[in-house]
């Protein structure tokens, strides 16, 4: 079998696909182990398992296609685009990696997996969706990037985030302060992201003109949303009657996020999730999009991606 023979194009310098000192050309020869990688001037010869050869085309040729767009490769990129490659041959990385959701304060965001990217696309091409999966996965911090950037192109004339505020019986009535002061630290992820996309004095502007609006589930009732954005998250937190009172606040022009991980349920045992039962009752419903999230799609330290498994993992203990 002859070797396989990549010629990297003029104008793209081998370190930017290699990586300095070689640093991704090690990530590649850790990723297909059983293939020799070696690398020439502007050419890169590989030989080896077939398989693995033919993946590592892939990846280098997606790779180039986002070298050959501007972007400048990094390990995180890289380490992703091989793991979708793996996963799914006929996968394209470039095609995730270069999907810009939004453009604020100088950094552009984009999704990092194929299902962060499928869940944007359903995002964009339905009226509800829902995003289910484990923590770091960015569901919230990407629905909350997909309606500012709504927000931004008039698509929408405000955005409402919302969280159930699981505690909001006896023990939230022993904090200190005000309604306002007492619900805060239920709300302080939902600022955080805006924060981070919007920055705080855009936050601050967008309050004041009520085309912002963070607050709890509870104070959605009686309420019918006409172009807005609408978030909820934590929603594994809701009862089946909440959750169908949020459903029914969407009115026209409106879009619903619905962001959630089933195993951080912090009801009484002997209550029903009313994202459980809302994934399980509206599945097949015209509008609404399903988007499930693993391990695979954490973008914190890797750690989190190896604890999530662990837990998901472990048996449950004998009564």
């Amino acid at each position: 079998m002859e070797p396989a023979l990549i010629t990297v194009p003029v104008g793209i310098p081998m370190v930017a696909l290699v990586g300095s000192n070689d640093a991704y050309l090690r990530i590649f020869e850790k990723t297909f182990p059983d293939i020799s990688i070696t690398v020439r001037g502007n050419e890169i010869f590989a030989n080896g398992d077939l398989v693995q050869l033919d993946q590592f085309e892939s990846l280098i040729k997606e790779l180039l296609v986002l070298l050959r767009a501007g972007q400048l490769l990094t390990e995180d990129a890289v380490l992703r685009s091989t793991a979708m490659i793996k996963h799914d041959p006929i996968e394209h990385p470039a095609e995730v990696l270069s999907l810009n959701i939004l453009s604020n304060r100088g950094k552009t965001i984009r999704p990092k997996t194929s299902n962060q990217k499928r869940y944007v696309e359903a995002i964009d091409d339905h009226t509800i969706t829902f995003g289910i999966g484990p923590a770091g996965t960015g569901k919230t911090y990407l629905a909350v990037a997909c309606a500012v950037d709504a927000l931004e192109r008039s698509a929408v004339q405000r955005i409402v985030l919302t969280r159930p505020a699981v505690e909001a019986g006896e023990r939230l009535g022993f904090l200190p302060g005000d309604l306002t002061q007492k619900i805060d630290p239920y709300l302080r992820p939902l600022y955080d992201a805006l924060y981070d996309l919007m920055g705080y004095d855009k936050v601050h502007k967008a309050f004041e003109r009520q085309m912002l609006e963070v607050a709890p589930l509870a104070f959605m009732r009686g309420r019918t949303l006409n172009n807005a954005f609408v978030i909820l998250d934590e929603a594994q937190n809701t009862t089946t009657e909440q959750m169908k009172m949020f459903l029914t606040r969407i009115g026209f022009g409106s879009k619903a996020v619905v962001t959630g991980d089933v195993s951080q349920i912090d009801l009484p045992k002997t209550q029903v999730s009313g994202l459980i039962d809302a994934e399980r009752v509206l599945q097949r419903v015209q509008g609404i999009a399903m988007c499930r999230f693993t391990s695979a799609d954490v973008v914190r330290h890797p750690l989190v991606a190896r604890i999530v498994d662990a837990y998901d993992q472990r048996k449950t203990p004998s009564a």
